[in-house]
């Protein structure tokens, strides 16, 4: 590891407290991220309070060549957010959120999480579509795209993203929009950290003060789960089911006899009128009687819950895209479902479509538009000595169900770095080698499914 102490003192010499190193008593707590595994121990971490901080520490650390990594929420399923050795740049502290009600925008500091800024908008009657868990950072999520219950009626986040403050690779603070940097502002709608430190982001809010929400339970079966992913995906685009699958944990809200058997978990939004969101669930509760059902009319906040538990896990997890699933596929899911034997073990399957699809392909980085279904698998532990049972069940899945190598920059697991080429295809590659060679050449921004930069011409 490069020896750090002369940039520590650089940076404690511009940045004071605000840099944390071991013997610190705040060190700990700033190392906790969501994922478990095994410790990483960076150098220090700046708990940065304004963009100028992080402008500070980018052009410290940049022509050092220590590894510096980002953190917004710390989710990331690689623990990109911290780093062994180097520098971390922490952003959670920088929350401020400024609300136009009347032009219909907000400007949110990256530290936020989902739920804070939905919180905050909601109380009037606004909305920003993010994800389906609160505590994730609204940096990471809204980097990598952003998929959730509004997606399908107001597209994606980046598809609300309106400008940005991005901090580059010289530790310039620039605007990026789309008459002002508008390469560096398609890169960053999907493609991920890779092009600076966005502080700031300033989204589209759409007038939400209610929807239908929460959640129904059916029994698990092949024919079930094939039935109900066939009619989410032909079912009008105010409707979202995200479709989760599993042997049910016992879970106080659900019955106690549905306790270890298998079950279709379905998260459910209604963007419209109640008595319309009845009719497009009655198909839903026809292929059969749930076992619970939660469902009413609600905020959209009341949507997006924070982490329930205290919890570390560690395990494996792969995505794909899919234009259907046949019961010969539900079989096998459920089959491999009632094989597994990780504590928590699940299949996603989340429905596009609708406003995603009307952005046109080469508008952003996320180039997937006219995909119909994104799926998720995943096996977690608490206990590493297991992980490596857990990444050939995934596996399993993932190679017996593909139907190609494309995939989702946030669902993205621990993948060889050649794979981080699928999240791109066509021409988006190298477009975006293209863009990080003219605002990152050095590669600084590298901690993350990393896009390496290429001389332009």
């Amino acid at each position: 590891m490069p020896d750090t102490t002369e940039l520590i003192e650089q940076l404690r010499a511009t940045l004071g407290d605000a840099v944390v190193t071991a013997e610190d008593e705040r060190y700990a707590a700033a190392l906790v991220v969501f994922y478990g595994g095994e410790p990483i121990r960076p150098a220090a971490v700046v708990l940065a309070q304004t963009p100028d901080d992080v402008a500070s520490t980018v052009r410290l650390v940049a022509p050092t060549g220590v590894e510096l990594a980002i953190r917004s929420g710390g989710h990331s399923s690689d623990r990109f957010a911290l780093c062994d050795g180097g520098i971390v740049l922490d952003l959670s502290g920088m929350k401020a959120l400024s609300i136009d009600a009347e032009e219909r925008t907000a400007w949110a500091e990256t530290g936020m999480t989902v739920r804070e800024y939905t919180q905050a908008v909601g109380e009037l009657g606004l909305a920003t579509g993010f994800g389906d868990i609160g505590d994730v950072g609204i940096g990471g999520i809204t980097l990598g795209g952003g998929l959730g219950y509004l997606s399908r009626v107001h597209g994606l986040t980046i598809d609300n993203v309106l400008a940005a403050e991005v901090v580059t690779a010289d530790g310039e603070l620039v605007v990026a929009h789309e008459h002002n940097h508008p390469d560096l502002f398609w890169a960053i709608r999907g493609g991920g950290g890779n092009f600076g430190v966005v502080t700031r982001f300033k989204f589209r809010l759409w007038d939400l003060p209610t929807l239908t929400g929460g959640m129904i339970v059916l029994p698990g079966s092949a024919e079930a789960l094939a039935a109900v992913v066939d009619y989410a995906a032909n079912a009008p685009e105010e409707l979202t089911l995200m479709v989760n699958s599993m042997v049910a944990p016992p879970m106080p809200f659900l019955p106690e006899a549905v306790h270890g058997k298998l079950v279709i978990m379905l998260n459910v939004a209604y963007v419209g009128d109640p008595e319309s969101a009845e009719a497009a669930l009655a198909p839903v509760r026809a292929i059969a009687e749930p076992l619970m059902e939660q469902v009413a009319e609600l905020p959209y906040a009341a949507l997006i819950p924070e982490q329930a538990l205290d919890i570390h896990p560690v395990g494996s997890a792969r995505t794909m895209f899919l234009e259907a699933l046949t019961l010969e596929q539900a079989q096998f899911i459920v089959d491999r479902l009632r094989s597994a034997t990780a504590p928590m073990a699940s299949t996603g399957i989340r429905v596009l479509g609708g406003a995603i699809d009307r952005i046109p392909v080469d508008a952003t980085a996320y180039a997937h538009r006219g995909r119909r279904l994104l799926a998720n698998f995943a096996a977690y532990t608490f206990d590493g000595s297991e992980v490596a049972e857990l990444e050939d069940w995934v596996d399993e899945l993932w190679h017996e169900l593909k139907q190609d190598d494309a995939a989702y920059l946030n669902f993205f697991g621990h993948e060889p770095p050649r794979r981080v080429r699928d999240v791109y295809p066509g021409a988006t590659w190298e477009r975006l080698q293209r863009v990080k060679a003219r605002y990152d050449p050095d590669n600084v921004f590298r901690r993350n499914h990393n896009i390496a930069p290429v001389s332009v011409g």
